[in-house]
This record gives C-alpha cells, structure tokens and sequence, in this order.
C-alpha cells in the first residue's frame, strides 16, 4: 500500500468516524476485500471507535488492527446490555481475526422451563428446544440470579431431576427431598400439592421470565399493604423483598429472543428533501441478529413507500441469500412474496426488532444528512429556515429575524438590545442599542413599545430592509405590544413570535399567531435550540449594556460635568486630592501645580461661582 493510497484510506475512515453517533452499539471493522476481521462493542459509539484512530495509541495489536481496516459498520441499540448480546452474537457468526477472547464457543447463560409432567425451571448454556422453553440470553448474571431466585420464592418449583409422571404420583414411588423439609418445595411429588396449582405456579413464572410482571407486582403490593393493615409486619416485609425484586427486574433483551427462529425486518426512513428513502434490513435466525444494513433509493418517479419496499425486499433478500419465511414489514404491502409471508407486528418481541430497524434507519438518515452539512454549511441553514417557516406557515423563508430584550434595575438605567440574525447566523453590524428616554419607572411593556417603534420607524425613513419575522423576548404580553406598534401604528404586516421561559428562566415553548398558539417543537431540536440561542444573545447583548452604562452611571462625578475637562484630567486631580471635596476647597494655585492654568481656572471659577 503507497502513502497516497493509506492516507486516503485513512481520510475515509475519520470520516465515518466523525459522523458516528454517540449512542450505544456494535461496531464491525472491514479489511480491503470487505470481510470483517473485528467486532466491538460501545456504551459510546463515537467515543469509542475514535480513540483508535488516536495518534498516541501505543499498543502494537491495536495498530496493527487498525492498518488493516477499511471500512467500519456500526448497530445502534438502546442500552448496554443489547450491545454486549449483539457483539457475542455477531462474533460467533462471523468469527472475526482479531477477536480472540470469544472463539471458545461459550455463550450467555439462559433460563429454561422443561416440558415435563412437573415441569423445572433452570439455567443452562445449552439450548434444545424438544426439553423445553428458553428465556434470555442474560448477559447479566446478577438479573438472571435474580429473578430465579425470585421464582423460587414466590412459586417453589422442583429442583429434583427425576423424571416424575402421573403414574408414579399416584402409585407413591417418590419420596420428599430435604428441599420439602426446608420449605423450599411444596413436594408436588408425594400430592402435598396440587397439579393444577403447580401448573400454574409455573405458567405465572412463565409471565415473570417474559417480562409481564406489571399484574404480578400489583398482587403483590396489595398483599403486602394487607399484611400491614393486620400489623403482621415480618410477613409484610417479605412481600416487601419480592415487590421490589421484580421492581427493579429487567432482564428481558430485545436484541435475542429464542422465540424468533429465522425473519428478516425492513423499515422504510424517508428522507423528503432529496426525495431519497433509507430502507433497514435487519435479519434473525435462531434469535440472534446477525445482518444489520442501510441502503438508500432515490425516487426516480416519485413512487410510495410501498412501491419503494416492493422493489427493494426481493434485491436485498437475493444479496444476502436470505431464505426466512416470515417478512416483518412496517405495513401492510398489497403484493405477495412467492416465498414468504408479511408480518406487521403490534406488540411483543418482533415488535421490539421492527422498532430497532426503524431507529438504525433514522440514525443512517441522521448521519448521511451531517455528512452533508459539513461539506456544505449552507445547507443546514437553509433546512432550518425551511422548518421555522413550516412551523409557523410563514409566507416567505425567515431569512432576517430580529429579537428584543429589555434591561433595567427597579427602572434606572433603562435599556434595550436588538440583535439581528440572517440566514440563520448572528449579524452583529446589525446589532443596535437603546437608551429608553420616554418611560419613567420600570415599565418592560412601554419600554419595548418605544424601542420597536424607534427600530421600524427609522427603517422606514432609511428605506432599510425589514426582518422577515420578529421574535419577542416573552410570551403573550410582550408580542401583544408589539403587535400594536408594528401593525397598529406602523401598519407593518411582520410575523411576530414569542419565546417563553419556566419558572427557572429556561426556555421552554415558542409561541405565534394571533391569538398566540403554543407550537409543537422537541426541547432537544436543532430548531429548538437555535431558538434558545437567539433568546440567549439578546438577553446578553441587553443585559451586557446595561451593566456597561451603570458602570459608567456609578463613576460619574461633579468633576465630568465641567466643560473642557475631560477623564485624564479628572483622574488626575482625584489622584492628587484624594476627593471631589478637597479639589473644591484648594485654591488656584494649588490646582495650577496639577493641571495647568487654563483648566485651573475653569475648574475653580466652577466650583466659586
């Protein structure tokens, strides 16, 4: 490999990591001929896969590693604990190079319930499916101890492996096990229980391992407040203990689930203003996921997502050889495959991989748009005044918007900023400063009454170019004066918005229209926090000039007030007098001595008058 060749490989690579999210997954390495030699797992996408491209990176198996790839793939999950599983699982399929710890063969442990008359609840590594129902796996141990242990609390299933029937219950050829004699068992072996009650002990276990505990726990409050109402606190408390065990259970992973043998899952992410569409293709066999990809299809006759969908399903099925019977799909599609079936789940585990599916596309969508805007800033501006404009229905792109902030303590020192923003970018030759001279007291709505009606006046004057939307520092109150100045007396027909703050000064909600509505907008938006940022710089541009003329107020005295002397001056009487007093009561000559004869004499016939 030349220079050339490794520094472009490299340049590619920064950039896929760049885009990363910083989000938990699976990351894959590729090496030139696209195979993958290595599988990783993240709490931090980004962070982690980074750091291998760090130039103080001084282990020899890490640049090594690292001088063999050329591309990296990634799998977002939604916690840790999925992308541990789906790192075990796609190490196992793909038996990468240079993952070394896991070709032992060992995988996670899980949870079985056997078929048998009286059925046991255990766990194992080895799953057959003709003994019984598996849970898991558990990647966390700690859980999965757990909620055995807390099965053997609430139901006490056999632990003996002794193969038991019907008959030989009946015909007594059983005998209780220590496990009886301690109160662990309810010995169903001998009849001291029940078979139905057994069985449904188990079927309520059964619900626990599934993770439907919300009725159980219910039950179980309801007992425990019970006990407490009767003072018989040692029970309460045991009811307690198994409360807030299945409370704090969660060990049920959507990333593996035995009960999913071979599908295939396609969601469909649209992305409108390239009339492009990201369709995800995750595929499950034996309950594992073990292909995980992204392709984009641009529209070439504006077809439907069905359309899309129909075309795609087949090709990607045929690329990677996939022979699932069952199609999970996000919604009903008219067409038939020959080969398989569609499922649009509602609920349950396939549900929980179609959600997967879709997040993996959204996050593809995220990245390729970033990529974009990176390479062309200009085009995030200009999706962000698309968005306010539609948000607000808008007649025009809000190229120009302008925002005002009062400042003022108790009324003294009465100021206001206006700070200008275009194309999405602070201008800040534009910004402009207000001494309010009209209000006495502090009177925030006459304030901004006058410093609007100043602004939009003289730009009229000036033939100037007016904001395309206007945005008041408040809610309802303040854009309702303003809206009596720019259309009322001006006869201006500008958009004017507001942005309201909590009760802990944040911004919270951005509000328009008349009567003003709240607009539907995520706190966590790009949308939203331009927003913020603009509300953040014109409290500090007003606040900022307020403090700079109290400062100025504060300095002032008598001595500013005399024609021809000025700050050096002033400065250097104070610095030889002491005080405004003492310069009062010294005589001519002693001035002179300081500041000459001219300023002398002007400073002293001041003062003697």
């Amino acid at each position: 490999m030349t220079k050339e060749e490794n520094e472009k490989r490299l340049a590619h690579l920064r950039t896929i990591v760049r885009r990363l999210p910083e989000k938990p997954g699976s990351y894959q390495f590729y090496d030139r001929e696209q195979t993958i030699i290595y599988v990783g797992k993240a709490k931090n996408l980004k962070n982690r896969v980074s750091s291998y491209f760090h130039k103080e990176v001084d282990r020899f198996k890490t640049k090594v590693l690292v001088s063999k790839i050329w591309d990296i793939s990634y799998t977002v999950v939604n916690s840790e604990e999925d992308a541990l599983l789906l790192e075990n699982a796609l190490i196992k399929k793909y038996n990468p190079r240079y993952n070394v710890l896991l070709k032992d063969g060992k995988t996670y442990p899980s949870i079985c319930v056997t078929k048998e008359y009286l059925p046991r609840i255990f766990k194992t590594r080895t799953i057959n499916k003709k003994v019984g129902t598996y849970f898991g796996p558990y990647s966390h141990i700690g859980s999965m101890y757990a909620i055995l242990e807390l099965i053997k609390k609430l139901y006490k299933p056999r632990t003996c492996r002794l193969p038991m029937t019907k008959e030989g219950i009946e015909q007594g050829k059983y005998k209780p096990c220590l496990e009886f004699h301690i109160h662990n068992c309810d010995a169903p072996c001998i009849g001291k229980q029940n078979h139905d009650e057994y069985v449904e002990n188990i079927a309520q276990a059964k619900e626990i391992l599934k993770g439907n505990t919300r009725d159980l726990s219910k039950k179980i409050y309801e007992e425990m407040m019970r006990k407490a109402e009767k003072l018989r606190f040692e029970e309460a408390e045991e009811l307690k203990k198994k409360y807030v065990l299945i409370e704090n259970f969660c060990a049920k992973s959507e990333i593996v689930s035995y009960t999913i043998q071979d599908v295939d899952v396609f969601t469909i992410t649209d992305d409108d203003a390239n009339k492009n569409a990201f369709i995800n293709y995750i595929h499950v066999k034996n309950g594992t996921i073990n292909q995980s990809f992204t392709y984009e299809y641009k529209r070439k006759l504006d077809e439907t997502d069905e359309e899309l969908l129909l075309t795609a399903i087949p090709e990607i099925r045929e690329r990677f050889k996939s022979t699932a019977k069952e199609v999970i799909v996000p919604f009903e599609l008219s067409w038939k495959l020959p080969d398989a079936e569609w499922f649009t789940p509602q609920r349950g585990d396939k549900k929980h991989l179609l959600d997967l599916s879709e997040m993996n596309g959204k996050q593809y969508k995220f990245d390729r748009l970033k990529q974009a805007e990176k390479l062309n800033p200009e085009q995030k501006q200009t999706r962000l005044m698309k968005e306010l404009q539609a948000k607000l229905k808008l007649p025009k792109l809000p190229y120009q918007i302008e925002c005002f902030d009062n400042s003022n303590i108790s009324g003294t020192d009465a100021v206001a900023g206006c700070v200008v923003f275009k194309a999405m970018k602070p201008s800040k030759k534009d910004y402009r400063k207000y001494n309010i001279k009209t209000v006495t007291g502090p009177d925030d709505y006459a304030s901004m009454q006058e410093v609007v009606r100043r602004r939009y006046s003289r730009m009229m004057d000036e033939g100037a170019t007016l904001p395309d939307l206007i945005i008041t520092d408040g809610g309802i109150g303040q854009m309702s004066v303003v809206r009596e100045v720019v259309e009322g007396e001006l006869g201006l027909q500008i958009p004017i918005a507001g942005l309201a703050k909590d009760k802990r000064h944040r911004t919270n909600e951005l509000l328009f229209g008349n009567p003003p509505q709240v607009i539907g907008l995520e706190t966590n938006s790009e949308l939203f926090h331009f927003l913020a940022r603009i509300q953040d710089e014109v409290h500090r541009f007003a606040i900022t000039f307020h403090r700079d003329k109290r400062s100025k107020h504060l300095l002032h005295s008598e001595l500013d007030d005399i024609p021809g002397v000025g700050p050096k001056t002033r400065d250097l009487l104070l610095k030889h007098f002491k005080s405004v007093k003492k310069i009062k009561s010294a005589e001519i000559q002693e001035l002179t001595a300081v500041v000459g004869t001219k300023k002398s004499t002007l400073i002293y016939e001041h003062f003697h008058q």
